[in-house]
């Protein structure tokens, strides 16, 4: 017995002496419970909406009231001409705008018939048809009080617009998160997995003794990894348009640097990873577990960041899968150019300078 517990005591002592592998032991469940109790929900709130009103009258008002007291819509502007919903929404400003027909009580009271139009965001299909539901409620609830009231048939008949995909697909919203996953995992994974295995075995000293410099060691330690990722993207892209029928609106030259930009941030990142571990499955356990699961929770591929608590949308920000993703649906989906990824593209830029920084100093720092 007493062997055993010196065994037992000897384990202890062998995980407590990796303060990485204690911390991902530990923190790992708080962090996965806290992310799929916050950031897995089908509900759709405090979506940002425009409301398009020539009328004025006493029912556009009470609807627009209804939609902006209700926990799933915010009224963020009133727009006076149609030219104006294009913009809005090529600026992300809003996920939707109300139209409503001109002259639209007056048409209800007469004609028992009247129109609104709800014009949405098809670039991300789920959240599209969930706010429309929403809306769509909102309105038949109002239509339903005028009828016990006025005792009149009312009739008011929301249409559906749906701009950059009229056809609903969900190809359209899960392509541009497969490109950001698949490069993440090929250059940021794979990279602090491969440096890893040389320091895990003992060779990296070997390379560093080597009449060639350091950094070049490392340089050819990354560029297999972006050769893959290019690689990866072109398959990417040819299949999405050719078989699951996503065009590329935009600029094809401008989605490449923008990948480019975001294949250098993924490389620095799996330096940093491999600098700061001593072991392939301590790499593997950061990399596929920690760097994974934000990306795939608060990227906003699966799930929108807007319904997340604040602290949740704080911490999205720092998710570099979150700004590529954005800027690869302006580009791919809605045919923009490049003036409108300059945030996400400079703080792709950002992160990738600051990353690539840390990790060369951190990396120096630890072989010297």
């Amino acid at each position: 017995m007493k062997q055993f517990l010196a065994f037992v005591r000897k384990e202890f002592y062998h995980i407590f002496r990796d303060r990485t592998t204690v911390a991902i032991l530990l923190l790992l469940p708080v962090l996965m419970l806290i992310l799929f109790g916050y950031a897995i929900t089908t509900e759709v709130k405090n979506t940002n909406i425009a409301i398009l009103d020539p009328s004025k009258d006493v029912a556009t008002k009470t609807i627009t009231e209804r939609l902006n007291i209700s926990e799933y819509f915010t009224v963020v502007k009133s727009i006076s001409s149609p030219d104006e919903i294009q913009p809005l929404f090529r600026q992300g400003k809003v996920n939707m705008v109300v139209v409503f027909s001109s002259n639209f009580y007056e048409n209800l009271l007469h004609t028992g018939n009247a129109q609104i139009e709800l014009i949405t965001d098809g670039s991300d299909p789920n959240s599209a048809k969930t706010i429309v539901s929403y809306a769509t409620n909102i309105i038949g609830l109002y239509q339903k009080e005028l009828f016990r009231i006025e005792n009149i048939p009312f009739q008011i008949q929301p249409q559906i617009k749906l701009l950059y995909n009229p056809e609903m697909k969900g190809a359209y919203n899960f392509v541009p998160g497969v490109m950001g996953m698949i490069i993440l995992l090929i250059c940021a994974m794979m990279t602090s997995i491969s440096i890893a295995r040389e320091k895990e075995l003992g060779t990296m000293e070997i390379l560093l003794v080597s009449p060639m410099k350091p950094i070049y060691i490392i340089f050819s330690k990354t560029i297999p990894y972006f050769v893959l990722s290019l690689a990866n993207l072109t398959t990417i892209l040819i299949l999405s348009v050719f078989v699951l029928k996503v065009p590329i609106a935009g600029s094809l030259v401008t989605l490449i640097f923008l990948s480019l930009v975001y294949i250098f941030l993924a490389l620095s990142l799996g330096l940093l990873i491999s600098s700061v571990v001593e072991s392939q499955q301590v790499a593997l356990l950061i990399s596929g577990m920690v760097l994974m699961l934000p990306t795939i929770m608060l990227s906003g591929m699966m799930f929108p960041v807007e319904n997340m608590p604040w602290p949740l949308q704080i911490l999205s920000h720092i998710v570099p899968a979150k700004w590529y993703i954005l800027a690869v649906k302006k580009i791919m989906i809605k045919g923009l150019g490049i003036s409108s990824i300059i945030k996400e593209l400079s703080i792709l830029l950002g992160m990738g300078f600051f990353l690539s920084v840390a990790s060369l100093k951190k990396f120096k720092n630890r072989l010297e």
